[in-house]
């Protein structure tokens, strides 16, 4: 069996145990927005989806829930790497956030909404300084953070991400050039200041319990 097809059947298995039901037929923008209509009032996931600090899609059963959040550094919590290349696609064409800064994947009819390892974009550059998402976006960058522990950002027109660590050099370079002024910043502030979310998990079950 092709590795990729393995993957896909796993990570198909693990959301539809919760009621997330991936379309394995024809995953189109169109189809979502058709979904969406018919079905107002799937409800949400929540915890199976995370985007760890590399910019990679993972995946987190029950399992791997149990040992601990996302965000901590329990050896297994962060899940399983997605790798299936057209799942990928879907997922980074129909990512988004809604009011209160919680990002989601918009699967069909339902909001399966990402706990995130550091930020909801994760930056690429290229050669000329040119900043592209971990979605395969291109951006514009509006100015450039450095957290106490020496963490790069960029606060762009789509949002704040974390700079994928294979880049800071072309960061420091970019700097060094006089392109952006690297501003100071706390990293406990970011996800206020920037209105995201790191666990939209953790905000459900806290409302869960009142």
């Amino acid at each position: 069996m092709d590795t990729h097809e393995t993957s896909e059947t796993l990570a198909v298995t693990r959301l539809q145990r919760v009621g997330c039901q991936i379309n394995r037929t024809l995953l189109m923008d169109e189809i979502v927005q058709k979904a969406m209509t018919k079905w107002p009032n799937v409800p949400d996931c929540y915890g199976w989806l995370g985007l760890d600090n590399r910019g990679q899609w993972r995946m987190r059963d029950d399992s791997v829930q149990t040992m601990g959040a996302f965000q901590s550094a329990e050896p297994g919590a962060r899940g399983s790497v997605l790798r299936h290349e057209k799942l990928i696609e879907f997922i980074n064409r129909n990512y988004d956030a809604d009011a209160k800064g919680r990002w989601y994947f918009q699967n069909g009819p339902q909001r399966v909404y990402v706990e995130l390892e550091s930020t909801p974009h994760i930056f690429r550059l290229d050669a000329s300084f040119n900043a592209t998402s971990h979605t395969g976006q291109a951006t514009q960058v509006l100015s450039c953070l450095v957290d106490e522990w020496g963490y790069a950002y960029l606060n762009t027109t789509m949002g704040l991400g974390l700079v994928h660590t294979l880049d800071v050099l072309m960061l420091a370079e970019a700097i060094t050039q006089g392109l952006w002024e690297a501003k100071e910043c706390r990293v406990k502030e970011l996800s206020e200041h920037y209105n995201f979310r790191k666990s939209p998990q953790t905000e459900f079950l806290l409302t869960k319990l009142g």
